[in-house]
């Protein structure tokens, strides 16, 4: 096996400049850290990460729970992020926790036995156990997209939820709709509070009632979407546009009201929020809300390693900007 003297003859620098560059990449002169790498690979050097960690009490490693690793938005954000960590020196674990408590904790455990520095959470649940508690208040940790509920206020990045359905109301209203549907994610985050209250405070303002009978569904996929708009054209009012959550609800959603004889947005609106890749293809094309997925990815990173390194947090919520992007799936009430 090499060493990483052999590394530094390759490379002709010093061992602290190799190792400073397997740290804190950004910390090096870019030609010099190209030199390095290219040096590492023709000497075929792999790095004792077990023997660094218990030299300095950190892992380099950054662990990730993510509710539904098949969300294509999630995917997104999980770019962002590894981009970010590698080159902070950083390496990235997921856990897919399918949103259960045990496979939760046992992730988040990994930061408490010294396996992972730090963590990002893309859900809205505590993820330590109750015999965790304490320890855990001083993780490095933010969530992305939903704030953790806790006692503690960690760190959130996160979308303004309800200025987003706000402009996506006034959008439908504006062409004509009173007659709505909702089919919603998870009812007990706050995402849900916010993004049901933008929508209804435009109704409100339009003077247009609102009750509980207008919003179905409780899950952020396909069948969810389906089931949802089944439910609501079973009503006895049919809804002109159906709001859906996320994208995957709205593709169901679609599907369902083209199963029922339907057109959209000819029969009814429907919007969406993410702005996944696909929902620029699905026919008709989805009008949705655009998220910077990525880029709150790359932040969480940033947020999460500042308190990795001690360094303290300006503010507690970063509020990334969204986007409306209009497209065929909404139209005007017909005649």
């Amino acid at each position: 096996m090499s060493t990483i003297k052999e590394v530094c003859q390759l490379a002709g620098v010093s061992t602290a400049t190799v190792s400073r560059t397997l740290k804190n990449p950004n910390m090096v002169n870019v030609k010099t850290r190209e030199r390095i790498f290219a040096a590492i690979e023709k000497a075929g050097y792999r790095p004792n990460v077990m023997a660094s960690s218990v030299k300095t009490g950190k892992s380099n490693s950054l662990v990730v729970l993510v509710p539904n690793l098949s969300n294509p938005f999630f995917l997104r954000i999980i770019q962002g992020i590894e981009k970010a960590a590698q080159e902070n020196g950083y390496s990235v674990l997921l856990g897919d926790t399918q949103g259960e408590p045990h496979r939760e904790h046992e992730y988040a455990g990994m930061v408490l036995s010294n396996r992972a520095d730090g963590l990002i959470h893309l859900d809205h649940s505590f993820p330590f156990s109750d015999n965790d508690a304490l320890l855990a208040e001083k993780v490095p940790m933010v969530s992305v997209c939903e704030r953790i509920v806790s006692d503690k206020q960690y760190p959130v990045i996160e979308l303004d939820n309800y200025s987003a359905c706000r402009a996506l109301a006034k959008h439908l209203t504006s062409y004509g709709h009173k007659r709505f549907g909702i089919i919603a994610g998870q009812n007990e985050s706050q995402i849900f509070r916010d993004r049901l209250g933008g929508i209804k405070s435009v109704l409100n303002e339009e003077g247009i009632d609102f009750d509980d009978s207008m919003v179905v569904g409780n899950e952020y996929s396909y069948e969810s979407g389906s089931a949802g708009a089944k439910a609501l054209l079973a009503g006895k009012v049919r809804p002109t546009a159906i709001f859906c959550f996320n994208d995957d609800i709205a593709i169901g959603a679609i599907h369902e009201i083209k199963k029922h004889g339907l057109k959209v947005p000819d029969d009814i609106s429907v919007v969406g929020f993410d702005n996944i890749k696909v929902s620029a293809y699905m026919d008709p094309p989805l009008t949705t809300i655009d998220q910077p997925a990525y880029e709150m990815g790359r932040k969480a990173v940033e947020v999460v390693l500042q308190q990795i390194r001690k360094k303290p947090l300006t503010r507690n919520r970063e509020i990334v900007q969204f986007r409306i992007i209009e497209r065929a799936s909404s139209g005007a009430v017909s005649s």
